[in-house]
């Protein structure tokens, strides 16, 4: 097959990692990859969202396969041109996709078909909503509706910090379009893990659990960043617990998606809650749903993964799942993620990387990029926020950790930075 795999971050050189050892990939591309994915796979300069640009040149170059990696261009409706064109697809149509494309949208789902999640409501109108925090009090959470870049949570810890959040995006506008309506839910208390799942439209297969670090600084402290490291498993997601996920979050939303006329294909990202219930036992809540893998949860899949990837992302997309069987090693995958200084803030750019091959070279380690190009006289330099994602595959999460971190010192960049704490939970366990 010739594949074409569509974003330009770590989750694509981690996807594109797996799909060029797979017996059933001939040619791979990627549009617009960046300097590690280079090593892997043709780079095409053409946009992640340039949907048009991109369904030419799959027409043009007779891909056989499309794999779009974020969810920019799965809401633009990247799948439904392609398919319409003939091109096979793996990701969810635009219609499926609005349960990360539409806060409420995905809400909504959740309640309709009894899937267990926080209390909520959607308001466009600012009095209403801050009638809705006054009513529950504080802590409460505020969400923009629509896609904010990972900007647009705030978990007012206050209703004073609420009333703000809501003005911010009802008022100033602050996220633009993706903020012209707010869900305002319960705040729920417990330990946050992420869980991904394959669909084909009517059935899910379970892929894995990981968990994410958020705030940008060791002990979980500073703002929230896109994600400065993961690991998987987490061993919060017991196989209990991952039965009862599957049973009470995936298969009801994968149904009730399959009901309202938008059947869901492609990989369906958790975001979940371990709550206690009044006997101190652990239930699952849903936080979120997003509709592609996440960044750098995906790096850590991706190496734990046995099977073939691209036959199990193609069985996802021709509604065959039910003959996929998946292997995953039982090892314990850990990925450290390196920013710019400055980093969710302004941050520095175009500053050089040394030390690839030293690092690379870490038993169980592969450094996957995200932002970074290659100059034209063969320097990798930064060129975003989140910029390396060092990740390493050992038989404990502490050997991991170890291994990551003995990779992320054999890099040479000074005007990089990173958590030093990555996966504390599950070494504290």
């Amino acid at each position: 097959m010739k594949v074409l795999v569509v974003g330009s971050g770590g989750r694509e050189h981690a996807l594109c990692w797996a799909i060029q050892n797979s017996p059933l990939c001939d040619k791979l591309y990627c549009a617009p990859g960046n300097a590690g994915i280079a090593d892997v796979a043709e780079c095409v300069a053409i946009g992640a969202e340039d949907v048009d640009a991109l369904v030419r040149f799959a027409s043009d170059n007779a891909i056989d396969f499309v794999v779009v990696g974020p969810e920019g261009p799965l809401v633009l409706g990247l799948v439904d041109t392609l398919t319409a064109k003939g091109i096979k697809a793996f990701g969810p149509s635009a219609g499926a996709a609005e349960l990360e494309g539409s806060k409420g949208f995905m809400k909504d789902i959740l309640a309709k078909y009894g899937v267990p999640t926080a209390a909520y409501g959607r308001f466009k109108d600012v009095e209403a909503a801050k009638d809705f925090v006054r009513k529950n009090g504080a802590p409460i959470v505020v969400k923009a509706d629509g896609l904010a870049a990972g900007k647009g949570v705030t978990v007012a810890r206050t209703e004073e910090e609420a009333f703000a959040a809501i003005d911010e995006a009802l008022v100033q506008g602050r996220f633009g379009a993706a903020g012209a309506e707010v869900v305002v839910e319960e705040f729920l208390d417990g330990e946050e893990v992420s869980f991904f799942a394959l669909c084909d439209g009517e059935s899910a297969l379970p892929l894995a659990s990981a968990q994410d670090h958020k705030a940008v600084g060791d002990g979980d402290t500073g703002p929230n960043t896109g994600g400065m490291g993961a690991y998987s498993p987490a061993p919060v997601l017991t196989p209990d617990l991952q039965a009862r996920v599957m049973r009470e979050i995936i298969e009801p939303t994968v149904k009730g998606m399959a009901a309202e006329g938008r059947p869901f294909k492609g990989v369906l990202f958790a975001g979940l809650m371990i709550v206690k219930d009044a006997a101190g036992n652990p239930v699952p809540k849903t936080l979120e749903f997003n509709v592609r893998f996440g960044d750098p949860e995906c790096q850590t899949l991706m190496m734990r993964l046995k099977s073939d990837a691209l036959a199990a992302l193609v069985a996802a997309a021709d509604g065959q799942l039910k003959n996929i069987d998946l292997r995953w090693y039982d090892e314990t995958a850990l990925c450290v993620v390196m920013a710019a200084n400055g980093y969710p803030g302004d941050y520095v750019k175009n500053t050089e990387i040394r030390g690839f091959d030293a690092a690379n070279a870490v038993e169980g380690v592969t450094v996957f990029h995200a932002g970074t190009k290659r100059a034209d006289d063969g320097r990798v330099l930064s060129t975003g926020g989140r910029v390396l994602g060092v990740t390493a595959l050992a038989p404990t999460v502490a050997e991991a950790q170890k291994r990551a971190y003995t990779a992320v010192d054999a890099l040479d960049w000074p005007d990089g930075f990173c958590r030093r704490d990555i996966g504390w939970r599950a070494v504290g366990r």
